[in-house]
């Protein structure tokens, strides 16, 4: 499941620095279920060429939940095809799976879930958190696997917040959390079928990122305001860069969090109905069999 990185280059020139092919950003938000108000920034079904090998992304929150006994989430639900990735700012999220696993991750941490040839799980708001209430805000990214890898073992990895490296940028202007890659040297504890750098970014004034040249690389800012290689991108909104190039310049007059989201792309078919992404029409209607008849 691991892969050899491709090392960082510094950036050399002015060439090396990243075009914005667009900025895209959403006010319209809907539920999944009843405990997830979320803004769907991203989607394979209009840009999954371009994003691959990231397929969607959706940002929940912020909103406060008054304390409640009942439990907000979404109910059982299937996933064949593709990873989810959940990283929680604020409140608490639980899982529980068909093969019987399960989990809490809270502000700072990471689930990494493996769907691959089939699984069936739940999401709430952590039990704890729905008694006190509270303010709640995550996101949850969809990453693609290669036909190879689309029938691997499902699985989860569940990655506190006390194992993510935190690398200080240049001069005090923030910080990066490596989720999955690398930064600086330091690599992140998630394993991934193929090379993605995933990149949890608070920026101050000014910073400078590099990523490998051919990489699908988009910023998503989810507080402040940022400019991205000269384009401004306001909150819940993403930048789009050329694969082209290795550099990215971020300055900010107020402070900003963005994700960075870098990966090799996967030239395949993306072919997808609600909770399956596959490389063809068949095989969708493979995983409903699949699915209908346990």
């Amino acid at each position: 499941m691991d892969y050899d990185r491709r090392p960082m280059t510094n950036l050399r020139t002015q060439t090396d620095v990243k075009r914005v092919l667009g900025v895209r950003g959403t006010s319209e938000s809907h539920w999944v279920g009843d405990g997830f108000p979320v803004r769907s920034l991203f989607s394979y079904h209009d840009s999954g060429k371009q994003l691959s090998p990231f397929l969607l992304l959706d940002y929940a929150g912020p909103r406060r939940f008054e304390p409640t006994s009942e439990r907000l989430g979404v109910g059982e639900h299937p996933h064949r095809g593709f990873e989810t990735v959940t990283i929680v700012y604020e409140g608490e999220v639980e899982h529980r799976d068909s093969s019987g696993g399960g989990g809490k991750i809270g502000p700072g941490d990471v689930q990494w879930m493996t769907a691959a040839s089939g699984i069936v799980h739940e999401e709430f708001h952590g039990r704890e958190f729905a008694r006190r209430g509270g303010m709640f805000e995550m996101v949850q990214l969809w990453v693609n696997l290669p036909a190879k890898d689309k029938f691997a073992p499902p699985g989860y990895q569940n990655i506190l917040g006390s194992d993510i490296p935190a690398v200080p940028l240049d001069g005090e202007q923030g910080e990066v959390r490596v989720i999955a890659g690398e930064f600086a040297g330091r690599k992140g504890p998630a394993r991934t079928f193929t090379p993605i750098h995933v990149w949890d970014v608070r920026v101050k004034q000014h910073a400078r990122l590099q990523v490998p040249e051919g990489f699908t690389t988009a910023l998503v800012v989810l507080k402040g305001d940022l400019n991205v290689n000269g384009a401004k991108v306001g909150p819940a909104s993403f930048a789009l860069l050329d694969p082209r190039g290795t550099g990215i310049e971020l300055a900010s007059s107020g402070g900003a969090r963005v994700l960075v989201l870098s990966g090799e792309p996967i030239d395949e078919p993306i072919v997808g109905y609600g909770p399956f992404v596959m490389n063809s029409t068949q095989e969708i209607q493979q995983a409903m069999i699949d699915y209908q008849t346990g």
